[in-house]
């Protein structure tokens, strides 16, 4: 029966949408009414968050215009083209504590930085470009903007993003059986592998990274105050990287592969090895790519086989040559790929949306010296030239001079030419030659690479733990122990009693340990000089001085091949160092040679000549260093210990890691995703909403100095009761009066009502005891920061550490001794009372230091401690005490790039006077 007409008497308004629904229905209809009002309020409450991001986020963008502005000179400009970029996207000297420039605006130059040391040379042509730079780039408008259109530029964000498929979401590993012969048999190993082009697909793909990627070549330089010089940093900034984009075609951008290898124990008590195979992009900055985690670092792309010793077949020749076929048939599986597209370009949308014609080259390859033996399958240590990059004869390893370079075309002819011989010794003496092996090499299938161009100099084993740590290291024990127990007791004395800094091993004893880890015996070389110095000297050992002269050398090199940035200037200096180490080592050698029994004439002696070419070519020595590897053996020993069952184990560490890189990107995502969530509306310490001043800056990156561990507040009465013996704090309250008569009038602050500050012993400061200091490095010309304590107990015992201040004439140092604010007015000024080691050195004993390259600082009396503003300190220091001369210390210019130049430039002004 159909349902009869609906009354009027049974309907009423709803109070939220005004709608006449029937009465019974009304509560059901009230609250999907409140459901709707409150989607409606979430939905403006969301655009109006969104929109508040995208201001803010614009606001961000014309800040980093405005103020980080460089230039560069495009690889692909017909005729020289400035074009500029951020500062902050050229991640200059990066770090996980990185802080924006103090001078937001550095002269760049504009036009071609001319011939110079850092062109390319003869033996590398400088190619034409190829065609006009395209124009601003679509993803950031405002790039090529001039300043004053900056204001006109719209930044739109999509507020949300997707996150793709857990499943499958990155390249997995494959399986391929290589069959490989031995004499009459054929042998079969497994490869496994993550086909490179796969790999390198998914990161080019990820949103997230495509803003950080770079494709063409780039020249940077600075202007220092008298002229423009170029600097180098990341890969694309080097020569390697231009002549490379100089022979593709005119659209194509190149796709740069760093590729690493080795083999190493997966126990401390077993007997089974691994041997992967670690990738990164050479188009990625240096703080994204030398990390390990999974958005765009280094992964594990291959797994080869490793060769079981057999004994029948040891040290045979034939049989040496089967080993290296192996891998470099093996390693042909993972480059596949990449040699396909090597000679023909990939146009592939990037995660930018841009489409790019992409070519792949492998332009780093970072390894010890035994694996790049391998990899340019030469015969290695006792081959006729055992350098993987020049042909540098066996018996000349120990002397610094310019050998011709090897090339892959000049291999390859070789290798044909000895296979047509007739006879196997022929073939065989015409390799031996040239110390080459009859094995094809896998990177001569990949077009525009060079096999003995990519391989590079790699400070973790051929300076730390082989130079040093096999050789001058021993020398340094062989001398000590030739003198007495006593000799080797006051060394770790004097270890021990160095300075403690961030980031710088402690030493309490050295002599009777044996060092293995590479990273601390390179803190140990850079401790060696302070403290063996007043041990070997020319009155008690003539040869370990010698020898100290020869490391004071060796440290400079070394210390100059792992700055973060090189400009012309430092690969000057650079050369220099190394050129006087050497000379230093001829000397040492000649007359040290029959009694140490040390035979100097091996590799890694003769591979540090090429450190600065390869600067010049590919970028400062972290580009290609082999420590950010090494480190991801550890968890790959981790996942062999808990995640296996010892059998069988590669396919089972592959298949760990990578689930372990799919959960850690999940991870990653969820983690960005709360984040944007609970982005900051409001200040978190007042819960007050930030404005435009403030937005986007914190107090730790804008403020120079600033005082922590407030102690509270202290009368001067007090303070003479508490230290009233210390003769640092004699007469306090009156120098404390005249530092602020003097430094207010010449900082144009007013006196409090006009007149004379005259502080009384009841009046009260605030003691404070710690300091941090933001300071822009003369390295990368970013901020960095330290973290100085001035108690009497931190963590157990008493820590004063001391610091450089800045003069107007030239800085000096020294020992904070009590930091406190003081308020006047209401004005509050953060202060310290320091004691200067500013005293006057004759010069005959600076030329002595000199020769260990050490700056000494010589201390006032106690009674004659200063006050001053702890924004005149430049930063802080470490001073190593001089136990033969009581109250003078040596600068540990050691402890940072930038303090070794510091020390540097206050050595060369001393010495011009």
């Amino acid at each position: 029966m159909p349902k009869s007409k609906q009354r009027a008497s049974d309907l009423v308004t709803c109070d939220r949408c005004g709608v006449n629904v029937r009465a019974r229905g009304l509560g059901s209809h009230s609250r999907s009414c409140a459901k709707k009002e409150r989607e409606q309020q979430e939905d403006e409450e969301f655009v109006s968050i969104v929109q508040k991001a995208e201001k803010k986020e614009l606001r961000r963008q014309r800040r980093k215009i405005r103020n980080n502005l460089q230039r560069l000179e495009d690889a692909q400009s017909s005729a020289v083209n400035a074009t500029a970029i951020w500062a902050a996207d050229s991640d200059v000297g990066s770090s996980p504590r990185q802080y924006p420039p103090a001078d937001p605006l550095p002269d760049f130059h504009q036009t071609d930085p001319g011939p110079n040391e850092l062109d390319p040379g003869p033996n590398e042509p400088d190619l034409g470009p190829n065609e006009p730079y395209p124009g601003p780039n679509e993803s950031n408008p405002g790039l090529n903007q001039p300043a004053h259109e900056l204001d006109d530029i719209k930044v739109e964000h999509h507020p949300h993003s997707q996150i793709p498929s857990t499943v499958h979401r990155f390249s997995e590993f494959s399986l391929y059986q290589i069959s490989v012969p031995l004499g009459n048999e054929v042998r079969e190993f497994d490869m496994h592998y993550r086909p490179l082009w796969d790999w390198v697909l998914d990161l080019l793909r990820d949103k997230r990274l495509a803003p950080h990627f770079v494709f063409d070549a780039q020249r940077l330089s600075k202007f220092n105050g008298e002229r423009f010089v170029r600097f180098i940093y990341e890969p694309w900034t080097a020569n390697a990287f231009w002549k490379a984009q100089s022979q593709l075609p005119p659209d194509a951008k190149p796709l740069a592969f760093i590729l690493y290898a080795d083999k190493s124990k997966l126990s401390s008590f077993g007997s089974q090895k691994g041997y992967p195979i670690i990738a990164r992009i050479a188009n990625l900055p240096v703080h994204i790519r030398n990390s390990n985690t999974a958005l765009g670092g280094g992964r594990v792309v291959g797994w080869l086989p490793i060769i079981v010793e057999d004994q029948e077949h040891a040290k045979k020749k034939n049989y040496v040559d089967f080993k290296n076929a192996v891998w470099h048939t093996s390693f042909y599986q993972l480059l596949v790929s990449v040699a396909k597209h090597s000679n023909t370009g990939y146009w592939f949308e990037c995660g930018d949306g841009i489409r790019r014609h992409l070519w792949p080259l492998i332009l780093i390859l970072s390894a010890d010296y035994e694996e790049q033996c391998v990899m340019a399958l030469i015969r290695g240590l006792k081959g006729k030239f055992p350098c993987p990059v020049c042909l540098v004869p066996q018996d000349e390893q120990s002397i610094l001079r310019t050998h011709e370079l090897r090339t892959s075309h000049q291999s390859e002819d070789i290798l044909r030419t000895a296979r047509s011989k007739l006879s196997e010794k022929e073939k065989e003496g015409h390799l031996k030659a040239f110390s080459l092996r009859n094995v094809e090499n896998v990177f001569s299938r990949i077009l525009h690479v060079d096999v003995h161009r990519a391989l590079s100099f790699d400070r973790l084993h051929t300076n730390e733990e082989g130079l040093w740590g096999d050789h001058l290291w021993k020398e340094v024990k062989f001398w000590i122990l030739d003198l007495g127990r006593e000799a080797a007791v006051k060394l770790d004395k004097n270890f021990d009693e160095l300075p403690r800094w961030p980031n710088l091993t402690h030493f309490s004893s050295v002599i009777a340990v044996d060092f293995t880890d590479g990273s601390v015996l390179g803190d140990l070389s850079k401790m060696i000089v302070f403290a063996a110095q007043d041990i070997l000297t020319s009155s008690h050992c003539k040869l370990g001085q010698l020898l100290l002269r020869c490391i004071h050398y060796y440290i400079e090199f070394d210390i100059y091949v792992s700055l973060e940035v090189h400009t012309e200037d430092t690969i000057a200096a650079g050369r220099l160092a190394l050129q006087k180490f050497s000379e230093m080592m001829d000397e040492y050698i000649a007359q040290s040679h029959p009694e140490t029994n040390k035979n100097w004439n091996f590799p890694k002696k003769h591979l540090v000549s090429h450190a600065f070419d390869d600067i010049l070519a590919k970028g400062v020595t972290r580009n290609y260093s082999t420590k950010p590897n090494e480190k991801m053996h550890g968890s790959l020993r981790k996942i062999y210990l808990q995640r296996t069952n010892f059998k069988n184990v590669a396919s089972q560490i592959l298949h760990y890691d990578e689930w372990l890189l799919t959960s850690t990107s999940m991870r990653t995502e969820l983690d960005e995703l709360d984040k944007y969530n609970q982005r900051d509306t409001c200040d978190p310490k007042t819960n007050e909403a930030l404005d435009d001043s403030n937005a986007g800056t914190s107090e730790s990156t804008t403020i120079h100095a600033h005082l922590g561990s407030r102690q509270g507040n202290h009368s001067f009465s007090d303070i003479m009761h508490l230290h009233g013996t210390d003769r640092a704090f004699t007469d306090f309250r009156m120098k404390l009066n005249s530092f602020l008569n003097g430094f207010l009038p010449q900082n144009n602050i007013p006196l409090p009502d006009g007149r004379r500050i005259h502080l009384q012993a009841e009046d009260t400061i605030t003691e404070f005891r710690f300091l941090r200091i933001n300071y822009e490095s003369l390295v990368d010309w970013c901020m960095h920061q330290d973290l100085l304590r001035c108690s009497p107990n931190f963590y157990g015992s008493p820590r004063y550490d001391c610091v450089m201040v800045n003069t107007a004439n030239t800085p000096f140092f020294a020992r904070l001794v009590y930091m406190f604010s003081c308020l006047v007015g209401s004005t509050e000024f953060p202060l310290a009372l320091i004691h200067p080691y500013d005293v006057g050195i004759a010069n005959s004993r600076r030329r002595r230091d000199n020769d260990m390259g050490l700056w000494r600082v010589r201390a006032k009396p106690r009674s004659s401690s200063e006050i001053i503003s702890v924004r005149s300190i430049v930063r802080g220091a470490a001073l190593a005490r001089n136990p033969e001369t009581d109250g003078d210390y040596f600068v540990i210019h050691t402890v940072d790039t930038d303090m070794f130049l510091r020390v540097k430039a206050l050595q060369a002004s001393a010495q011009s006077l």
